[in-house]
């Protein structure tokens, strides 16, 4: 006896209206010369759908961040008032308060893939958040054993990403990651994905990269949990 196997077309579903609540935390050690720790809650809220294509508001409502370099340590919580914070953290809060303040638009289609990105005000480095997921889906529908390829070019590194299914199941499609790091960094790539089969929103992802830094070796570390709220 044979049965078909199951099969997935992974699309994003958003529906008009919905908000998500994003968790990111990231952390970065290069033996003992430097190590961060950064941890941010976002906001998304689906602003329209028409067709395949869809527009997207980002706002940043949380943001940690801890960091140890050349033996001084640095520390920012966008929860605590300039009495709470020491002269680095302060420093820090000035760098990092406009991005609190902004807002994130992101014209994107079904696939996954950012069409359009504008901050409101422009603060450097906030459009890079708006592709974060590190996936873009293929245009075909896919079983359990299927793999793709996906290409990201990233502050001077060129990442290359292969997705393979690891199991269908009834409400979410789980995958494994596997990739290589060229250019300014060379190294592995390796994770795990979770994605809601409904919507194709990625509900979690972890992703860990071992990494060569002219020279010096550097572990990076990025999760992202998805919420519906």
């Amino acid at each position: 006896m044979s049965f078909g196997q199951e099969t997935v077309l992974l699309r994003l579903n958003y529906t008009k209206g919905d908000v998500y609540a994003a968790k990111m935390t990231m952390s970065q050690e290069m033996g003992t010369v430097m190590s961060m720790g950064m941890n941010i809650d976002m906001n998304m809220k689906v602003v329209d759908v028409t067709g395949d294509t869809n527009i997207t508001e980002m706002t940043f409502t949380k943001m940690t961040m801890d960091m140890l370099q050349g033996g001084n340590v640095m520390s920012f919580d966008s929860t605590k008032s300039d009495e709470e914070l020491d002269e680095a953290g302060k420093m820090m809060k000035g760098q990092m308060s406009p991005m609190l303040e902004a807002v994130l638009t992101a014209k994107g289609n079904d696939l996954g893939e950012v069409i359009e990105v504008m901050a409101e005000p422009n603060v450097p480095g906030m459009t890079d958040f708006a592709n974060q997921s590190n996936v873009v889906y293929p245009k075909e529908a896919l079983k359990v054993g299927s793999t793709w390829a996906f290409q990201k070019n990233e502050k001077g590194m060129v990442l290359d990403f292969v997705y393979k299914v690891t199991s269908i199941l009834k409400d979410k499609v789980e995958l494994e990651i596997t990739g290589k790091s060229s250019g300014m960094a060379t190294g592995d790539i390796t994770g795990t994905m979770a994605i809601d089969r409904k919507t194709g929103v990625p509900l979690n992802s972890n992703i860990d990269m071992a990494l060569s830094v002219q020279g010096q070796e550097m572990n990076s570390k990025v999760s992202m949990t998805m919420t519906k709220l």
